[in-house]
């Protein structure tokens, strides 16, 4: 996967979280402003989490035990990849879905305007009305309210509201809302969200009404009236609301507890614990012991470019030998003319077999000890491997452990130099790396 989906992923992950808890905690409160601040805050803040370098024993370590997979597998993990892009073809339909979302906002935006230009337009008390002839409902962008001339001439607590939006630039919270929409628009809980933020506009635009001296219960009354009309725009904040009972419920609803503020707090730890758990594993020096699954990465020297293929137990690599560690009576693998073989393929096929054969010594997992392992060996002329010597070790029982897979090779087919088979040296890195 592509690190631009990984870093969405993450940050959608920390995103449901944190809309989650506003939606069970939180969306019952009367803290419009404040929760309109924090839902926008949180979600830009939710952006970066993923940017902070916490590490820590990534997920997969959480099951025990070592697992080991054959070059079996590997091959056919390989073909499948091969046979078809998933990394581009998830990319693309994550693209197609982000360009629709925008599309559809610029449609809307797009309407919205159209619709203003009809109208007549007249600066009043702070803001643009722009009046409409016949019925429709009404709405505000920007510092525009845009409504019928009849609302306007028999219900002027409409727009009393409308200015409420405008007051409280709850078009801004729109715009800002925006690119979560497009760049998460697979996770259903940003369109949830979206809903709450603009039931929240109403909150806060309906408690504004109230404090300029109309009456509750006739407003209550005008909001029933007018609860059936048009669509509204996707941008735009409106006097209608599809959730009316809401609106009349926290109208009648005391104010909360001051203490409900410090809620959001809980979300510090939770995010923590969230971040502790999708950041991958970092290596040291003196790793601590802990319960994580092993791996075994056992590189191989190779006169080709380096070639690395990743298998559930580790990573193979190839890298090039050490020209320091050579016996006289042997070539060096980067000098010889013709390369030995191992099974038909490089010296890369040979890092896929030990790879398979390698086991992670269980006292060696237990106290946390991971490291690299150098050995030097000869193939001989008649492709038998022998004179397995460690250059570098890490610990008796992981040293013991590479010897006895190394030397358990099948034959291999010789090295030729002059078109006569002779003996070659390699220097073989096996890395133990914990999870």
């Amino acid at each position: 996967m592509t690190p631009f989906l990984l870093y969405i992923g993450r940050a959608g992950l920390y995103l449901g979280l944190f809309y989650a808890f506003y939606l069970l905690v939180m969306r019952r409160t009367t803290f419009f402003r404040l929760n309109r601040v924090l839902l926008l805050a949180g979600s830009y803040l939710c952006l970066l989490l993923p940017f902070i370098p916490l590490r820590t024993v990534s997920a997969s370590a959480l099951a025990s035990g070592l697992t080991m997979t054959g070059v079996g597998a590997a091959d056919i993990s390989r073909n499948l990849s091969a046979s078809f892009p998933w990394k581009e073809a998830l990319l693309a339909l994550y693209l197609a879905g982000a360009l629709v979302t925008q599309a559809l906002c610029l449609i809307s935006a797009w309407k919205m305007g159209r619709l203003i230009r009809k109208g007549e337009a007249v600066k009043t008390e702070g803001c643009t009305l722009v009046l409409l002839e016949g019925e429709m409902s009404s709405f505000s962008w920007g510092r525009k309210v845009v409504m019928s001339r009849k609302d306007l001439r028999e219900n002027p607590a409409i727009f009393t509201h409308e200015k409420m939006h405008v007051r409280h630039r709850h078009s801004l919270d729109f715009l800002l809302f925006l690119p979560l929409q497009i760049l998460f628009w697979w996770n259903p809980l940003v369109w949830i969200t979206r809903e709450e933020l603009r039931l929240l506009h109403e909150y806060e635009a309906d408690e504004g009404v109230i404090q300029n001296g109309i009456d509750a219960t006739q407003y209550q009354l005008l909001l029933v009236r007018k609860a059936v009309g048009e669509q509204r725009f996707t941008l735009a904040s409106g006097f209608q609301h599809a959730k009316l009972k809401n609106r009349i419920t926290m109208m009648l609803k005391p104010t909360s507890s001051g203490w409900m503020r410090y809620a959001y707090l809980a979300m510090i730890p939770t995010l923590a614990a969230l971040m502790y758990a999708c950041n991958p594993s970092k290596n040291v020096a003196d790793p601590k012991p802990v319960p994580a699954e092993a791996e075994v990465e056992a590189e191989a020297p190779a006169a080709e470019p380096a070639v690395t293929k990743s298998v559930d137990a580790g990573v193979v690599e190839c890298d090039v030998p050490d020209a320091d560690a050579v016996e006289k009576e042997a070539i060096p693998f980067r000098l010889i003319e013709k390369k030995p073989t191992f099974n038909g393929g490089d010296a890369n096929e040979f890092s896929k077999w030990v790879n398979s054969q390698l086991t992670y010594p269980a006292q060696a997992k237990a106290d946390g000890v991971q490291g690299r392992v150098t050995l030097k060996f000869t193939i001989g002329s008649d492709g038998v491997l022998r004179d397995v010597k460690v250059l570098r070790g890490v610990r008796e029982d992981l040293d013991a452990e590479a010897v006895r897979v190394i030397s358990a090779s099948p034959r291999w087919a010789p090295g030729e130099q002059d078109g006569k088979p002779v003996a070659v040296t390699f220097v073989f890195p096996v890395i133990y790396q914990l999870r």
